[in-house]
């Protein structure tokens, strides 16, 4: 709780709504002084609404949300007016919480018990939020809200433990515990950050379902505007700890009237935008070439279940990169986007196939030819956090390349090769000493690509990397990229999940299912006009930033994301394909081109004409 709380300050009007907050500000007691997280914030949520609360990493939107729950912490302070049914909420946090408010939290194993059964922590709950429920009565509640928030077969699922559980099936057990006391008022904090685009668009249309089934209102954190144009009422824009402006989802879209505000929304990526980057001629030789690759992890052994399937993560993928080139690769996580981008760098072995790179081929080289190719091949993870060591400065960091290649003279020549490539990247001279933990993520992730570039490598492996970023921080990094490819001729194998920015950069698009390619296009045909089924659901997924197209049609795939250890025969799609034929459980379709689609390939029976 917090150490203090006025609830005197700001007037309540006479109809109150369901949350009503008035002037809350939020101030930390830290060793290094007093830090204010939140500012005078006035927000209102009336029954049934959907409002949208935005702003980038660090803007208060998460702190809001525990504030109302009382969970801000002994080192917490905080003033206004917060209100549920215009009665005070700090008065009674405890007693709201859970149950006439309930919250979600952006990640879902971190609010589930690891060590106890998705029914255990379900019973616990409706015991201590509805305790005339007992027994047989509790337990057919428990099946029933797994029910509801989609989850397929919801009575194994109570015997589940969460590490049994996929990303979506996690987020969907933890909406079912925020609402085993039939909450009126949900906090959603990020439920969809770190889902793939198709199970965050089921997340999405349960939560508006559950709103009119219930009437249950939700506050809506996100810092995609995307989402909130496509399922929000009203929208309350965050920055630097206080509202800067908040409106009706049509208005503030169409007619925004802070600065920050429309500096967001011009930062967005747009599906049906013009392509940033241009079509490369077909004639133009490979500077990489993947031809079959393959990659299958062997099963563990168990003691009680003995050994476990193989597991293949990538199967027989083919693809050319020229130089100047970005080729994008797409679909959902675990269907070895990142095993591509590992096996293409020479970080893991190849199960088959091969990756030539300039006519060379990787696997036939030493280990210090490899090494010598590593100058001109490098790679970006996603996570600037886990590829940056903490113990060491930016500049020691980005200089390390040179060293171990031996390149660049002395240490004083090393030094400004690398001011040179930290200025490239849109970084001055004062982070040269510092340590990651002491500039941003924007900041770190630019590092990270430094140190990438300052060996004037020709092609980079770019695995997922402004998925951690906010849209603004991200905007910037892909027009470093953007400048820098064109400069220098970079080509790009661009690992992602955000088809939106994917719209903004590739050439060309390789959508991965199940370790295979179903689709290989160029960006502008594809986005205009998908073929397979399976990308013409990836992208009806996607949540448009245009409040005026909630009416358009979308295909929200059924299911998750499936097994890599249990492919079916035939269609590796046909489980979750709306228009599979007989042929579609037999035969595996193969990779070929369209016949109208110069140099479009699809794996795809239907596509091809199979009755």
């Amino acid at each position: 709780m917090s150490r203090s709380a006025s609830t005197a300050f700001a007037p309540v009007p006479a109809t109150p709504p369901l949350l009503g907050l008035y002037g809350l500000t939020v101030r930390f007691h830290t060793p290094g002084g007093i830090v204010e997280a939140v500012s005078s914030v006035d927000i209102a949520v009336e029954p049934g609404e959907i409002v949208g609360l935005v702003g980038e990493s660090g803007s208060g939107k998460s702190t809001v949300c525990l504030a109302v729950m009382g969970l801000l912490g002994p080192r917490a302070e905080t003033s206004g007016t917060l209100h549920y049914q215009g009665r005070p909420i700090v008065a009674d946090a405890v007693g709201l919480r859970g149950r006439s408010i309930g919250m979600i939290f952006q990640e879902p194993r971190g609010s589930l018990d690891p060590v106890r059964t998705i029914g255990s922590q379900l019973h616990e709950l409706l015991g201590l939020h509805r305790p005339e429920l007992v027994g047989a009565a509790a337990e057919a509640e428990a099946v029933e809200l797994l029910r509801r928030v989609g989850l397929p077969a919801p009575e194994r699922q109570l015997r589940v433990y969460p590490h049994e559980m996929s990303g979506g099936m996690a987020q969907r057990a933890a909406i079912a515990l925020a609402l085993t006391g039939r909450p009126s008022l949900l906090l959603a904090d990020e439920p969809t950050t770190a889902l793939d685009v198709t199970v965050q668009a089921q997340v999405l249309e349960l939560l508006v379902r559950l709103r009119d089934d219930t009437g249950m209102a939700v506050l809506l954190v996100t810092h995609d505007l995307g989402v909130v144009a496509q399922y929000a009422d009203r929208v309350v824009v965050m920055r630097g700890g206080k509202v800067v402006e908040q409106a009706p989802v049509r208005t503030l879209f169409q007619r925004p009237t802070h600065d920050y505000t429309r500096q967001l929304l011009a930062a967005l990526p747009r599906p049906d935008a013009a392509m940033a980057a241009s079509e490369k001629s077909e004639a133009a030789e490979p500077l990489l070439r993947a031809v079959g690759l393959s990659r299958h992890f062997a099963g563990r052994r168990s003691l009680f279940r003995g050994v476990a399937p193989k597991l293949r993560a990538v199967d027989d993928v083919s693809f050319a990169i020229a130089a100047g080139e970005t080729l994008a690769v797409v679909g959902e996580s675990g269907c070895g986007k990142s095993t591509i981008a590992l096996m293409v760098a020479g970080l893991i072995g190849m199960t088959a196939g091969r990756v030539e790179f300039s006519g060379r081929d990787l696997g036939t080289m030493s280990a210090p030819q490899r090494r010598a190719l590593r100058r001109e091949m490098q790679i970006v993870l996603q996570d600037p956090g886990e590829a940056l060591d903490p113990r060491l400065s930016v500049a020691t960091q980005v200089e390390e390349p040179l060293v171990i290649h031996r390149i660049a003279g002395n240490r004083q020549q090393r030094r400004e090769r690398v001011r040179a490539t930290l200025t490239a990247v849109g970084l001055d001279d004062w982070v040269l000493e510092r340590r990651p933990h002491e500039i941003s993520g924007g900041q770190r992730q630019r590092v990270s690509l430094a140190r990438a570039l300052v060996l004037e490598p020709r092609m980079l492996v770019l695995d997922e990397p402004t998925s951690a970023l906010d849209v603004s921080i991200q905007a910037q990094v892909i027009g470093v990229l953007a400048r820098l490819q064109k400069e220098r001729n970079l080509a790009y194998l661009f690992i992602s999940h955000d088809l939106r920015l994917v719209a903004r950069v590739a050439d060309r698009v390789a959508v991965i299912y199940l370790g295979r390619i179903v689709e290989l296009a160029t960006s502008a045909r594809l986005f205009a006009a998908p073929r397979h089924p399976y990308t013409q659901a990836l992208l009806s997924a996607v949540p448009e930033p245009d409040p005026e197209r909630r009416g358009r049609t979308r295909i929200i795939l059924a299911g998750e994301p499936p097994n890599p250890t249990a492919i079916s025969a035939g269609c590796r799609f046909r489980p979750r394909c709306s228009l599979a034929r007989p042929v579609c459980g037999t035969e595996d379709p193969q990779l070929a081109e369209v016949a109208d689609g110069e140099g479009e390939a699809v794996a795809c029976h239907v596509v091809h004409g199979a009755a």
